[in-house]
């Protein structure tokens, strides 16, 4: 009679459990995270992290975290030549936000916001009008526009729907 008990607990276990073993898992896909830091453009601390936020905001593969002790994609304070990024388009890179562009009216939200972009792996498209992130300075300084349009979020969500970024490699590439 005791055996027979068992074996009933066991079958019942048994039923109990297989739909568990056989359910098929929920996959859910990783977000990347990049890690950028903001102290070499100290004048812009705000609207780097604004920049950031626009993007995380809009895509969900990828998500831009301030650390400044362990960065991948790194920010300066220039005086000339333009604000650029040099970077591999895959979460590395360091990004010069030029004062003097700031001084002739260009917004430093959409400036840090656009440079970010790169470090996602967009090109330019200064052809394009001011809802485009991406159109930089081709709008002109009455652009205020630092929010990527959904092409450009759609295009990042994309390019990181794998982890895009690869640990540790840094190949530079500029972009103007």
């Amino acid at each position: 009679m005791q055996a027979r008990g068992f074996a009933r607990i066991a079958a019942m276990a048994m039923a109990v459990a297989a739909p568990l073993a056989i359910a098929p898992a929920a996959t859910a896909a990783a977000t990347a995270t990049v890690y950028y830091s903001s102290a070499g453009a100290p004048d812009y601390l705000a609207q780097i992290d604004q920049g950031a936020a626009n993007w995380n905001a809009a895509v969900t593969d990828v998500k831009l975290v301030k650390n400044d002790g362990s960065a991948t994609v790194v920010f300066h304070e220039v005086n000339s030549g333009g604000s650029y990024t040099q970077t591999d388009g895959h979460g590395n890179g360091d990004v010069y936000l030029d004062t003097s562009q700031v001084a002739e009216g260009y917004d430093p939200t959409r400036i840090a916001a656009h440079e970010l972009g790169h470090n996602l792996g967009l090109p330019d498209h200064y052809e394009g009008p001011c809802t485009e992130l991406m159109s930089g300075h081709g709008p002109g300084t009455s652009c205020r526009n630092a929010n990527p349009d959904s092409a450009e979020a759609a295009k990042v969500q994309q390019l990181w729907e794998n982890g895009f970024r690869v640990e540790g490699t840094r190949v530079t590439t500029t972009v103007y």
